[in-house]
């Protein structure tokens, strides 16, 4: 598995096998509470729960107004910056990725993704900008604020300057964005201004975000309204400003004291104007978005999603998800998918049962998930086979059993990415096709992509096909309909050619989820050799130019100024403590650390020709930040029995009782940390 990996703790350990069947491989996932999908295992399968949880505006919220009252004039508050969470792994990007996502990310929310696009000191420059609008307007000064300008400077990629209107809007929906001769301009939008005198600021900031967004079939609500003139003002307010991009409408609903009021309901209009309205509001479907639990056995989350996505006549991109779980197992996690009813899904519930899966806790949803959006995972796990090592014959194997969980559970593990994060048993692993994508070799990606496994099977065979005949269009006939992904990328390269410009469309063609995932396995890589390299190095002692993850609530401290480069004084002090040490997740908008590790990082780049990577891939869209994960963890939960059996086993003439034990074990873990990398540590040997 990692055999040339290092070991924290010194017990001797034992052998045994795992996922000797999907059954002896139990995942659950553990949801964040705020997204109310049920917390425990029996609730992710039986509680019927909420739809996730909105977001916060980034502005504080203002004491709500009651609406029987006239709309007056409020005094918004200057925004505050999201800080990132505490260490824990999350993506994948896009990603955030694949059991779980890399750990501490780079900020979350729009914060980080101005930062990468504006860099540091333009981003900070941006927000004392956006403070001095709002306190303009909280002072009266409206037409003072509506005379400031802030200049982005000039952006002549059309990519970037849309992704930083869209970036901007969404942070500080009280700005506007234009663009002059290719120069982004920022000031005050007076539409958020006028519209805060008639709502809370909270609802005019989630009405900006919900209008800047622009999803498809999404709908937004204000609050409860009583009050009918006040309700025809913001109508008017909204048709004059926007009418021929959204309609309004007022409907029954149930306000806080369970008593009926009125609401009213925006949304964007159809681009024939054909959309006809019913008694109860729009006519529209009115589950966008439907949560549930997958419960899978032997396949990967991808492969499930794409046998729901071809039965559902779905996209996969419709599918979101907070990690990927093992294949080898049964799995059990929380899903939301877009455009599909819970009808519609309980109707496919049976056909699924026999492509091994189940779906459960059904119910209506109000957004998708993220990548990283989870607390972590809990494990059961049964360890077959049990035995010595081969030169520990002589102690007892439960003493030794008991010695191996007692010594991990109070030490911890290195924390390792696992195996399945690279395509374990792989002919060609993921992170080879991400350093491919990284170097911008488009082709050798694809070709690297349909390399077959040594297998007669048709999805293999139509691999070896396309290889050998780069017949886009005979190969798609080829490939089974769950294959969604290769179909995605054979459809474009059937149009375009199996050259350079055609095979990156044929990257594009697929969602930039995926093609993220595999250029993230190759930074996951590079972490799995740093971190070697780092303990073989300096051992358990933290050193000068180390990095450490600082606990800081101030919400003003970026996450890079949170990990801290420890000085030869912190050093000689022992200052902190091995457990507070991180390793950079590569990419464009870390630091290194300042000692040998550092160096290392840099000569291994070299060796992949990464030397001059920039961690951006413009082509195919991908931005690759980076961020820090702790190079120790440990295990929350930890407990375990034995189980003996006992097994008949004829040897001639005679009958034999032979001592089966098995290790039952149980434990949970952060996001993106591996149950085989902590099963490695307490057995002592590769899985």
């Amino acid at each position: 598995m990692l055999p040339s990996f290092s070991y924290l703790t010194e017990h001797t350990g034992f052998r045994g096998t795992i996922k000797n069947s999907p059954r002896d491989f139990v995942v659950t996932e553990l949801e964040v509470p705020e997204l109310s999908l049920g917390n425990s295992r029996a609730e992710l399968l039986h509680k019927t729960s909420e739809a996730p949880a909105a977001q916060s505006s980034p502005c504080p919220r203002e004491p709500k107004r009651r609406r029987t009252e006239p709309p007056g004039p409020s005094a918004p508050g200057c925004p505050r910056d999201t800080a990132p969470g505490p260490p824990g792994c999350a993506a994948s990007p896009g990603e955030r990725q694949r059991e779980g996502e890399p750990e501490l990310q780079s900020g979350r929310g729009e914060a980080p993704v101005l930062e990468s696009l504006l860099g540091k000191p333009v981003s900070e420059l941006l927000h004392k900008f956006a403070c001095e609008v709002k306190d303009a307007w909280g002072s009266g000064n409206n037409a003072g604020a509506g005379a400031r300008e802030f200049s982005l400077g000039p952006r002549l990629d059309k990519k970037i300057r849309a992704d930083l209107h869209s970036a901007v809007r969404q942070k500080f929906p009280f700005l506007v964005t234009l663009t002059k001769d290719n120069e982004m301009i920022v000031k005050g939008n007076p539409d958020y201004r006028e519209l805060c005198q008639l709502v809370t600021e909270k609802e005019a900031s989630d009405f900006f975000k919900f209008l800047d967004a622009k999803l498809e079939n999404s709908t937004f609500s204000f609050e409860p309204d009583g009050n009918k003139e006040h309700r025809k003002i913001v109508h008017h307010f909204i048709n004059r400003k926007f009418g021929k991009l959204l309609e309004t409408k007022s409907f029954t609903v149930t306000d806080v004291n369970d008593r009926p009021n009125m609401s009213i309901m925006v949304r964007f209009r159809e681009k024939s104007g054909s959309r006809k309205r019913c008694a109860g509001g729009f006519q529209e479907k009115q589950d966008v978005y439907t949560a549930f639990t997958l419960q899978k056995e032997n396949l990967e989350t991808l492969e499930a999603i794409g046998l729901l996505a071809a039965e559902l006549d779905v996209l996969p991109s419709d599918f979101s998800y907070t990690g990927i779980k093992d294949k080898k197992a049964i799995t059990l996690q929380p899903m939301v998918v877009k455009k599909v009813t819970p009808e519609r899904l309980k109707e496919v519930g049976n056909k699924m049962e026999k492509k091994g899966m189940k779906i459960y806790n059904i119910r209506p949803a109000q957004q998708h998930l993220r990548l990283g959006q989870l607390k972590g995972n809990h494990f059961d796990i049964v360890v077959r086979d049990l035995q010595h090592h081969s030169h520990d014959s002589s102690a007892d194997l439960k003493e030794r059993i008991a010695e191996a969980v007692e010594s991990v559970g109070t030490k911890g593990f290195v924390n390792y990415y696992g195996p399945q994060r690279f395509g374990q048993g792989q002919i060609v692993q993921t992170d080879q096709i991400g350093l491919a994508l990284l170097n911008e070799k488009m082709v050798k990606a694809v070709k690297l992509f349909f390399t077959p496994e040594d297998t007669d099977d048709p999805v293999n065979n139509a691999k070896r096909y396309f290889l050998q005949t780069e017949d886009a269009k005979g190969t798609l006939v080829m490939l089974p309909e769950f294959k969604v992904r290769e179909k995605m990328l054979l459809r474009a390269l059937n149009r375009y050619g199996v050259n350079h410009e055609g095979c990156t469309k044929g990257w594009l063609n697929i969602p930039h989820s995926l093609r993220i995932f595999y250029v993230h396995a190759y930074c996951s890589k590079i972490w799995n050799e740093a971190a070697s390299y780092r303990l073989k190095t300096y051992g358990s002692k933290v050193v000068e130019g180390d990095l450490v993850f600082l606990e800081e609530n101030d919400e003003s401290i970026s996450l890079n100024d949170k990990v801290h480069v420890v000085t030869a004084a912190e050093e000689s002090a022992n200052k902190y403590s091995i457990y507070q040490v991180v390793l950079p997740m590569v990419g464009h908008s870390i630091k290194y650390p300042s000692n040998k590790v550092g160096q290392w990082y840099h000569e291994r780049l070299s060796k992949d020709e990464l030397e001059l990577c920039k961690f951006r891939v413009s082509p195919l869209q991908l931005n690759i930040p980076g961020c820090y994960r702790l190079i120790l963890k440990n295990v929350q939960n930890l407990s375990y029995f034995l189980e003996s059996s006992e097994k008949e086993i004829k040897i001639e003439d005679n009958h034999l009782n032979d001592l089966k034990v098995s290790l039952h074990i149980s434990f949970d873990l952060d996001p993106s940390c591996y149950a085989t990398v902590c099963l490695r540590e307490i057995m002592k040997c590769d899985l």
